[in-house]
This record gives structure tokens, C-alpha cells and sequence, in this order.
């Protein structure tokens, strides 16, 4: 079955961000992209909200996913009727969103953004992908223990996803401060258990600008490669972001030579010369999975 996406985001003249980050591995992982650019610029470091519909076998062609980059309230709230109406058109849809909001205790939309968010977007997502400070804000819960963290993922399925991701957390790590703990969490065939995973990913010491793009739309694939399994998907989307950030970090610095730090042109991920990694990832970073929960409300 084709499977069609159409992404919605920024576009940059140079280097991968926005659909330049999305729509070549999206390609290469075999998803026809349609793409519109919200904006042109030089560059970008904006993020988005995404989410996939599943095909309708009444028409002959219907984009698979949309990519947006939300920015202010008005145009949030067009993308929750837009949602409404294509879940009530197409009862197979599936709604990925990264709500985007800050991180690391700071705001970057306005204030106004966080009750459509909490009341409206969230309800309406399968998939869920907060960093901590999102999760914490969407919750009014501080993530300060994995137990916390358990918690948190707990309640935002409660609020309506069936899948939550938290990409990025201050937990500490076991094996040092040179990792970033993740978790995600994702029910059991729609009952009120939960499979819970935790990863330790290795941090490169670099500034790199698109790779939240790039996480986004390979987590957008490799869910709808393995809908039921989690770990794996999560497995597959961190092993491409490792192999494309070690790549561009080991080309930048050769490019800076030694004792220099490396410009941000030559950071710019190294995308073509990553399609093998991109089209079939070994796994350089395994998630751990804790104990199942059942917690949840009925």
C-alpha cells in the first residue's frame, strides 16, 4: 500500500531543517512526500507538530501524514478543527504531535498557547512526543525521579494518547552526565496497561540545528513501521539520529581542523551521505523496558 505524506513546514536554502530535514529520509524509507513550505528562509530552527492519517480506501489518492509547524494560538486552533474534522472523515487517523512549547524551564511560544494544547490538541493525539519540561507543564507534575517520569506518562495517556515519548529528561543517567535519558510509554491493545521504555542516549558536544525535524519524521516512520512496538520504533529512530550526528560531527571537525571549533556550515547534518544508515539503521542504542504498568484509570 503507498503510503503519502504531505509536510507542512519551514524550508531553508541552505542545509536540513524544516521539509529539507523531513523529506529525504521520509523518501528513502520509501513514503512519497508531498511538500508545501510554510516559510522560506536562509535558515530556521523552528520545530512541529505532526501527525499521520491512514489511507482511505474510497479515494484513489490522500496524503498518508501532515507535518505543521504551529506557532500562534490562532493558527493552533485551525490545525485542532482541521484534526476534528479529518478524525470524523477518516476513522483510521492517527495524530502525532510534538506540542512545542520550551525547554529547560523556558517558554518559547506565549502563555496563551498552553490551555489549547492541554484541552484540545493533546485530547486528540495517539502519539505524544514532550520533553520533560512539556510533559511537566502539560501535567503540572515536576519529573524529578524515573518514578516521576512513570507518573507523568501516566496521566498524559490518561489525557487521550495512546503513545508518549518523552524525548529528553534531566534524569541522571547511570552511565554519566554524557547521556540523556528518554522514556516512552504506550498501551497494551487499548487497554489501561502500558509497556514502559527508557533509554540512555548518547550526547555529542555539538550545537546541530535540525535534528528535532529529523527525529520527528523518523519517529513518524518507524511507529508506522512497527505501530505495535514501541520499542523498536524508538530503537531505529535514535540508531539514525546517532549515525547522522556522529557523521556530521566527524566531518565538521575534520573540516575545522584540529583545535578549532566547528562552524555552524559545517554542523549541517550530513544527510545524503547518511542514506544508508537512514534506510536501514543498525542499532547502536537499546532501550531498556521497566515495568509494565496498570495503574491507569479505566
Amino acid at each position: 500500500m503507498e503510503c503519502r505524506i504531505l509536510s507542512i513546514q519551514s524550508h531553508v536554502v541552505r542545509g536540513y531543517v524544516g521539509n529539507k530535514s523531513a523529506t529525504f529520509p521520509l523518501q528513502v524509507l520509501g513514503f512519497e512526500v508531498d511538500s508545501i513550505n510554510s516559510v522560506q528562509f536562509s535558515n530556521h530552527t523552528g520545530w512541529f507538530c505532526l501527525f499521520r492519517v491512514e489511507r482511505n480506501p474510497k479515494m484513489d489518492t490522500v496524503p498518508h501524514s501532515y507535518i505543521w509547524y504551529c506557532k500562534d494560538k490562532s493558527f493552533l486552533e485551525v490545525v485542532v478543527s482541521i484534526i476534528q474534522e479529518l478524525k470524523k472523515a477518516t476513522p483510521g487517523l492517527v495524530y502525532v504531535c510534538d506540542p512545542v512549547m520550551g525547554d529547560h524551564g523556558l517558554l518559547y511560544v506565549p502563555e496563551n498557547l498552553l490551555p489549547v494544547y492541554k484541552n484540545e490538541v493533546v485530547p486528540l493525539a495517539d502519539i505524544l512526543t514532550p520533553n520533560q519540561f512539556e510533559a511537566e507543564l502539560l501535567t503540572g507534575r515536576k519529573i524529578k525521579t524515573e518514578d516521576d517520569a512513570v507518573e507523568v506518562m501516566d496521566l498524559l495517556h490518561e489525557m487521550g494518547p495512546d503513545t508518549v515519548v518523552l524525548t529528553s529528561t534531566d534524569l541522571p543517567s547511570k552511565h554519566g552526565d554524557q547521556f540523556l535519558v528518554a522514556l516512552g510509554s504506550q498501551k497494551t491493545n487499548g487497554t489501561s496497561s502500558s509497556q514502559k521504555i527508557c533509554m540512555d542516549i548518547p550526547q555529542v558536544d555539538a550545537v546541530f540545528v535540525g535534528t528535532g525535524d529529523l527525529f520527528a519524521a523518523m519517529l513518524l516512520a518507524w511507529t508506522h513501521h512497527h505501530p505495535k512496538d514501541l520499542k523498536t520504533a524508538f530503537e531505529k529512530t535514535v540508531s539514525v539520529m546517532q549515525h547522522v550526528v556522529k557523521r556530521t560531527f566527524t566531518y565538521a571537525n575534520e573540516m575545522a581542523g584540529p583545535g578549532n571549533k566547528p562552524s555552524a556550515a559545517q554542523l549541517e547534518l550530513r544527510m545524503i551521505q547518511s542514506k544508508a544508515d537512514i534506510e536501514n539503521p543498525s542499532v547502536v542504542v537499546e532501550a531498556k523496558v521497566l515495568q509494565k504498568s496498570s495503574h491507569q484509570k479505566q
